[in-house]
């Protein structure tokens, strides 16, 4: 160690950061965080928490207005968005303390405050000052994209990080982008009171007869979508215009993009460590999350791979064993490169849930029908609408559907799709079914609680046995 300062140093300090350093930190070795802003990366500060703190906020006052039971008065008056902003803010300071400055405690590892950046192939500098390491990890994570939109630079625009920093609701906004953000952040303004409109293909990932379902909502909650690209916008007095491809103009006081997210990565110098990036600027890994240069590991956002929080702790965690496996050899005499070929660390997408938080919840649980037929799987698949789903039907709330995607021949379960109150809540079930490699008949045997929505996962892989709905219990 006489020519290393620290075994591990880790560039950022958000999920993959701070799972790859407990992981080290388990395996005996040395870590240091860098970091040249706020602790915690984009979940805790910009992302995951903040968001869905206003999400449930909206989502209780539109429930105030909305709820279908006769006998219930209930209003809602206008926001105070600067008292639920101060409240989100709260929030995310009390956790980034609680589960980022006190477990970097708890393991032992250092946090360094300043910007990170390569000299060379073998060094890396905070602040100027060199910090020599055995092994890096960048995992630096990604930031809101800025499209190439014609009048962009002439108008004063949101992303999802300064809208959830306003200190008062507009009257009326624009949100470009049909993508998890800007469903979210579209429903979340509509919710609290201000008028919405969306530029973009809604939910274009989606099953499509679920996207269709969620467009059906957007349009109940006054949510004017427009599916086509937005090609100019303008500033319109106190307002903006945003025009799109087959010339129509949509209006509103302040304007969101959310138009995808680009790797945070300025600063780094990854030329000087000898570091590839792809087109888009994400750094490029292989299955054990090395880059091109084998000292250097990166993980989460700043990979370009699915940008979940749990998928980039996953990669810090594959990535810090990886590394100690690689000192590990060295420590031995062994020779490196070798000796972590083939590597038992590796990420493993299977069943890989996902969730957009809105009203319902939009939710899917491993392979869409498409990326089976694509695969050469001879694919079946079943819908069950949530009309037939006792819970639904106790809520007084049908919107939504589950579909479930199986391998036509063995029957085995691949996907899960759900548009539903808590459909979120339905995926680790889900998760667990495909993942342990279960048949619809194994789902539709299992125990499942009744007047619950997961109950839905069971009466949709029925519908492969019975074809038709069947009674509340059966």
């Amino acid at each position: 160690m006489h020519e290393y300062d620290v075994e591990l140093a880790v560039v950022g300090s958000g999920g993959a950061a701070m799972s790859a350093a407990i992981a080290a930190s388990l395996a005996g070795r040395g870590v240091v965080l860098v970091e040249r802003g706020l602790l915690g990366g984009t979940c805790v500060n910009i992302g995951c928490v903040p968001s869905k703190t206003l999400l449930a906020a909206a989502g209780a006052r539109h429930g105030a207005l909305t709820h279908p039971y006769d006998g219930v008065p209930t209003s809602a008056g206008p926001v105070d968005l600067g008292a639920l902003v101060a409240q989100k803010d709260e929030l995310v300071e009390r956790l980034r303390g609680a589960k980022y400055a006190d477990v970097a405690d708890a393991y032992g590892f250092e946090i360094r405050t300043g910007q990170a950046t390569f000299t060379d192939m073998d060094t890396l500098a905070v602040d100027g000052r060199p910090l020599r390491a055995r092994a890096y990890l960048v995992a630096t994570g990604a930031q809101p994209a800025v499209p190439d939109l014609p009048g962009l630079d002439g108008v004063d625009w949101l992303t999802s990080t300064t809208a959830m920093e306003l200190p008062e609701l507009p009257e009326s906004l624009v949100v470009i982008g049909g993508g998890y953000v800007g469903m979210e952040q579209a429903q979340l303004f509509a919710h609290l009171g201000a008028q919405v409109s969306l530029v973009g293909h809604l939910a274009p990932r989606a099953e499509p007869e679920l996207a269709a379902a969620l467009a059906a909502v957007f349009a109940d909650d006054g949510i004017t979508v427009t599916p086509e690209h937005a090609t100019r916008v303008s500033q319109d007095g106190d307002g903006v215009v945003v025009t799109t491809a087959s010339g129509a103009q949509l209006r509103g006081q302040r304007l969101l993009v959310a138009t995808g997210r680009s790797p945070r990565t300025d600063g780094l110098d990854l030329p000087a460590a000898g570091v590839n990036v792809d087109a888009a600027g994400f750094v490029m890994v292989d299955e054990r999350q090395a880059t091109s240069n084998p000292r250097v590991y990166a993980a989460g956002d700043v990979t370009g791979g699915p940008q979940y929080v749990y998928v980039a702790a996953a990669g810090g965690r594959v990535a810090a064993r990886n590394a100690a496996a690689v000192m590990d050899a060295a420590d031995a005499g062994k020779d490196v490169d070798d000796c972590c070929a083939p590597s038992t660390a590796r990420v493993d997408y299977t069943g890989l849930p996902a969730v957009v938080f809105t009203r319902p919840q939009l939710a899917s649980a491993g392979m869409t029908e498409s990326e089976v037929l694509a695969a050469g799987i001879a694919c079946d698949c079943r819908i069950l609408d949530l009309a037939d789903v006792p819970r639904a039907l106790a809520n007084r709330d049908t919107r939504g559907a589950v579909k479930v995607v199986a391998d036509a021949t063995t029957g085995q379960v691949l996907g899960v799709h759900a548009l539903a109150d808590g459909a979120g809540e339905m995926m680790l079930a889900a998760t667990y079914a495909i993942r342990s490699g279960m048949t619809v008949d194994d789902v539709a045997d299992t125990w499942a609680p009744y007047l619950t929505m997961a109950e839905s996962l069971r009466l949709t892989a029925g519908l492969f046995r019975y074809q038709l709905p069947t009674s509340c219990c059966a």
